[in-house]
């Protein structure tokens, strides 16, 4: 049984300090052919969920990290909860808060591991070699990842004038290999872990779409959409507003692939409906439906 822990104050969990974490600038993207003033719209992507089905690898990393450290397997329900409260993005830092409401920290009970070792253990599971290495190498659950879309996927947003992109908390080497190797994109505009604030803060989003873009976000600039799968994406573009009232954003949001089994319908129901509450503007079945969904948008 997993129990509810007191809020854990952001300041109060451990960060990872290191080189790779640093934020450091998105560079210039005027000159790409997908932005400037020839877009209509720019659409960026979250990753996980949304361009890979994780289920089998970030998702199975927690699991499998929890384990390591408390004997217990989180069912995919309370993964699911814990994405719900729209700030757990970070993978080890919901592996540690479902640590502790496991009893882990408290009076009497056994010690939360350092946030160093459980980040060696979580990145044992996931990449299983060096994530700064050869990715021939590695030997985790990232290999197991399925596509959601195709290299096509993108050129048929290039084609219709989208400028696009992506904004993940994945690391970086993980961003990477999905992007340019497994889908053959060339050099992607693309924010992930370290090179922003952790979503649902909306600056790397925001930064990364006035770069495409070409100037300034505001009344005179195209819309922006942001897709994603939980509810801290869906919360990125509501603080994004908040900041840039007259910008036009877009939140369109996707279950993930987990949640798209037909014996999980009544949970993909309950799911969409909470990406709704959290003020999406449209869920849409599947990341391939996304350029139908944002013409049909773009035209309101």
């Amino acid at each position: 049984m997993w129990r509810r822990h007191p809020w854990l104050a952001w300041s109060e969990i451990p960060r990872r300090e290191s080189k790779q974490l640093s934020y450091q600038p998105v560079r210039s993207l005027a000159l790409n052919p997908r932005t400037a003033l020839q877009c209509r719209a720019v659409l960026l992507f979250d990753i996980d969920g949304v361009i890979r089905d994780v289920g089998g690898s970030y998702r199975r990393a927690i699991v499998e990290t929890v384990h390591h450290y408390s004997g217990l397997r989180p069912e995919p329900a309370a993964i699911d909860a814990l994405k719900a409260e729209g700030c757990w993005n970070n993978d080890w830092h919901a592996s540690l808060e479902l640590l502790r409401r496991a009893g882990l920290g408290g009076a009497g009970g056994p010690p939360l591991p350092p946030f160093e070792a459980l980040v060696a253990v979580f990145n044992g599971f996931y990449f299983g070699g060096d994530p700064e290495g050869d990715p021939a190498a590695w030997r985790g659950f990232i290999g197991s990842e399925p596509l959601l879309v195709e290299r096509a996927f993108f050129e048929a947003l290039s084609a219709a004038s989208i400028a696009w992109g992506f904004v993940s908390g994945a690391e970086p080497p993980s961003a990477r290999f999905v992007l340019r190797q497994r889908l053959g994109l060339s050099d992607p505009p693309m924010i992930a872990m370290g090179e922003a604030p952790d979503k649902p803060d909306p600056t790397g989003f925001l930064r990364l779409a006035a770069d495409l873009i070409g100037m300034p976000l505001g009344p005179d600039a195209v819309p922006v959409a942001y897709l994603g799968d939980t509810v801290a994406d869906v919360l990125t573009v509501k603080r994004a507003r908040e900041r840039l009232p007259q910008q036009r954003f877009l939140s369109l949001a996707v279950a993930p692939p987990h949640l798209q089994a037909p014996d999980a319908a009544e949970r993909r129901a309950a799911y969409e409906a909470q990406l709704l509450q959290a003020g999406a503007d449209r869920v849409i079945p599947e990341t391939a439906r996304v350029l139908e969904a944002l013409e049909t948008a773009l035209a309101l």
